[in-house]
């Protein structure tokens, strides 16, 4: 997946899905990014890693790698779906 495109998938995530929405805790501390985020699930469907292997890279736990995979799909059903998932066309 080249640089821009994936930029553009976080940058629409990020904007359309609450989930990737950067917040601040009750102590003020950011909470993960959206490009953390996406990163996660990106590795976890394109490389078939476990939920609990992008931990260390990444800093985030199995749970929170495996909701990033969930609303990342959702997100790119949601948003992308119409484009570029539809029935093959067969001659």
């Amino acid at each position: 997946m080249n640089k821009s495109l994936f930029m553009h998938i976080v940058d629409r995530l990020s904007n359309e899905v609450e989930y990737f929405r950067e917040k601040k805790d009750a102590l003020g501390r950011r909470s993960l990014s959206a490009l953390q985020k996406c990163t996660a699930a990106i590795r976890v469907l394109a490389y078939g890693y476990a939920a609990d292997a992008v931990d260390e890279y990444l800093r985030l736990g199995a749970t929170t790698a495996r909701l990033c995979v969930e609303h990342f799909v959702e997100g790119m059903i949601n948003l992308f779906g119409d484009e570029y998932l539809r029935r093959p066309y067969m001659a």
